[in-house]
């Protein structure tokens, strides 16, 4: 091409695909194109897009056609393409694609399409996303995939579709990764994933790659992504006995998605109440002031109201201090989507509202529990105003109003106050 570009790139979805978005950025920048923050003044946009949620699919194809008819060339990339082509080439028939699996071919289809192409780059084959340049979305984070795809078969999930199965990336490439982003001034490392706990490279599974990952040099931790129950529980000693280490955030995001047996079958999420609860509680045994994030579906085909009140009571009983809560959406191709007993949406939405309204009550009540906590935090966010927000050693958030304190720095502080979900501290001596 005749001359260098500007590239606006914009993401939605989970942290594997901000993951996905910085190595764009970076691939481009590498090749000597600028990265913009917005869409005016581009010469050319790049969307990473998520298709777990029927809501959200809607919001991106109104994006997608809307920056389709704005006439700059654009290049739809993520799960959509892969999962949903002819989706995506109806709503904007000028855009090139990109899969999850293709993302080295970044610099060719956006050169592509700059000069009038359209490319169309959606492989099979996955690739490892390690050691790749990056631009990344905040300076102390580095988002570390370890593995993409999963060996799951839930009934309701179309990411399937797009991630494939599981393909874990070599250990050493891990290691390399992040001992380099560590040097660039990282502080937190996300271990992110589809299912972390399905991690596997020749001998090493998760524990040992957390062991390894904590002997890294410097002051940092790991924030350790989502484990299904059913990969967690065979690797659950070495697993408790990685997070003892001192550069792992006591956080444990392991979703549940009902509280009810029957559910769970239907769903083939290949656990019970009773495991979940088991994982939960040994890790609770050795680390008493654990964050739990869990995840509930409101309305699966099928749930009665007694069901739905099963997963009420649990997540009553559990306390976690992240709940995300989804109401059921059939989403094309998946065997929920054909299954007897399909809910309507004022009964998915009403159970949504229900389940939001407990945990909002006992989100404030767990944060209260902290207030008198000393500590070190670590700063690892930009807050409103003169504010940042820190995570102490659970990965609670807590906001300063100190506005001499950077992101990555580690700070002596007591919380002072509490709301839904965060605390507010000040800083000490």
């Amino acid at each position: 091409m005749g001359c260098l570009a500007r590239v606006y790139v914009e993401v939605y979805g989970c942290s594997a695909n901000v993951a996905d978005s910085e190595m764009v950025s970076g691939l481009l920048v590498e090749a000597g194109h600028a990265i913009v923050d917005g869409q005016e003044g581009s010469d050319a946009c790049v969307v990473m897009t998520c298709t777990v949620k029927t809501p959200t699919e809607r919001k991106i194809l109104k994006r997608i056609r809307g920056l389709s008819e704005a006439g700059a060339p654009l290049v739809v990339a993520g799960c959509m393409p892969k999962a949903q082509r002819e989706l995506v080439a109806e709503t904007a028939p000028h855009a090139s694609m990109i899969g999850p699996n293709d993302l080295l071919e970044v610099v060719d289809v956006v050169e592509a399409a700059l000069c009038g192409g359209r490319v169309e780059a959606i492989g099979e084959k996955p690739i490892d996303k390690t050691c790749l340049p990056r631009v990344r979305a905040n300076p102390v984070v580095h988002i570390a995939p370890i593995s993409s795809g999963c060996l799951g078969c839930c009934s309701y999930c179309i990411v399937r579709r797009a991630r494939g199965a599981l393909h874990s990336y070599p250990a050493e490439s891990i290691l390399e990764d992040a001992g380099m982003a560590i040097m660039e001034g990282c502080r937190e490392i996300w271990v992110t994933s589809e299912d972390a706990a399905a991690y596997r490279w020749g001998d090493v599974r998760l524990p040992q790659l957390l062991g390894e990952l904590s002997g890294l040099d410097g002051r940092f931790y790991i924030r350790v992504g989502m484990m299904n129950p059913d990969r967690a529980e065979p690797i659950l000693d070495e697993l408790i006995e990685a997070y003892g280490s001192e550069k792992v955030f006591k956080f444990l995001h392991l979703p549940v998605q009902s509280g009810n047996d029957e559910v769970l079958c239907r769903m083939r999420r290949g656990y019970t109440v009773d495991g979940f609860m088991d994982i939960l509680s040994r890790f609770r045994e050795s680390f008493p002031r654990l964050s739990l994030s869990t995840d509930v579906i409101c309305g699966f085909p099928g749930e009665t109201e007694e069901q739905f009140m099963d997963s009420m009571r649990l997540v009553e009983s559990v306390e976690p201090d992240v709940l995300n809560i989804s109401r059921f959406w059939p989403r094309p191709g998946t065997e929920a989507e054909g299954m007897a007993g399909q809910l309507h949406g004022r009964e998915t939405k009403t159970r949504s509202r229900a389940l939001s309204a407990l945990w909002r009550r006992m989100s404030l009540e767990g944060s209260l529990d902290w207030v008198g906590w000393r500590g070190e935090i670590l700063v690892d966010e930009a807050g409103k105003g003169d504010s940042v927000v820190g995570r102490n050693y659970a990965y609670k958030p807590v906001v300063l109003h100190e506005p001499r304190v950077g992101l990555g720095e580690f700070v002596e502080i007591e919380v002072t106050g509490a709301g839904g979900g965060y605390m507010s501290g000040k800083a000490i001596s």
